[in-house]
């Protein structure tokens, strides 16, 4: 989508916060931040690919070793990074049950960003978390990086109500305004929203941008020069509702 009246380009992230890919590709929208600025709006939604990781794992991956095939593929998918890091025991110690419990978290977190009820402006002088800079981060997106790295450097259970707790508190969220809004049903609804626009968008899995009013997705993992192109396409298109060349 492309907001006429400021040109900026609105992008939204689908991912699951237990996907290793989406872990990884934090690094390129954290560059889409500094690169483009308030040229660009990036809104974070949730997808369910480990809701039932029992299934998905335990039952997905039988024939190929189940937990401890999956943790085997994982070390050798990320042998090569060298911006994330991961746990030697990943997914075979403290692993959560599902994602559905994060990331309703996570969108009680959003929801109180958008309420301002915690602050909406971008963190400064933060210095690192996890060896991430915050710097230009908003608290939400501060939290939802710690949050995966909790899990994915230091296996803890983030499918966990009191770790996720814990979490917050570390980075000074009201943890009572938290579970507010999971108990009265904010978080359940803004979770579903999310399901809704995935389903609109044909999302295929985690992580996948869309943009232009959803004409254009990018899924999986793509080249931040892939990702920077399309965006200055559309930044220079101008007439949005042309299709891009790119």
């Amino acid at each position: 989508m492309r907001d006429t009246t400021t040109n900026n380009i609105h992008i939204e992230i689908f991912s699951d916060v237990l996907c290793v890919w989406a872990y990884s590709a934090q690094i390129r929208f954290d560059q889409l931040k500094r690169d483009f600025g308030d040229q660009l709006q990036l809104q974070y939604r949730y997808i369910p690919i480990f809701a039932a990781v029992e299934k998905r794992i335990g039952q997905g991956w039988k024939d190929k070793g189940g937990f401890t095939g999956f943790n085997e593929n994982l070390h050798k998918t990320a042998a090569g990074w060298d911006h994330v890091e991961l746990h030697p025991k990943i997914w075979l110690q403290n692993r959560p049950k599902s994602s559905t419990v994060p990331h309703l978290y996570l969108k009680a977190v959003q929801l109180l960003q958008e309420q301002h009820i915690i602050s909406t402006q971008a963190l400064v002088h933060q210095g690192y978390i996890d060896g991430a800079k915050h710097d230009g981060h908003s608290l939400f997106e501060a939290f939802s990086w710690y949050m995966r790295c909790a899990f994915f450097k230091e296996t803890q259970n983030i499918g966990e109500m009191s770790v996720l707790d814990t979490l917050a508190e570390d980075m000074g969220i009201p943890v009572p305004s938290v579970h507010e809004r999971l108990d009265n049903g904010e978080a359940h609804a803004a979770l579903q929203l999310d399901s809704d626009a995935r389903d609109h968008y044909r999302v295929p899995g985690s992580p996948t941008l869309v943009f232009n009013d959803g004409r254009q997705r990018l899924y999986g993992n793509v080249g931040y020069r892939i990702i920077e192109a399309n965006i200055r396409e559309l930044l220079n298109d101008g007439d949005s509702g042309e299709a891009s060349w790119c």
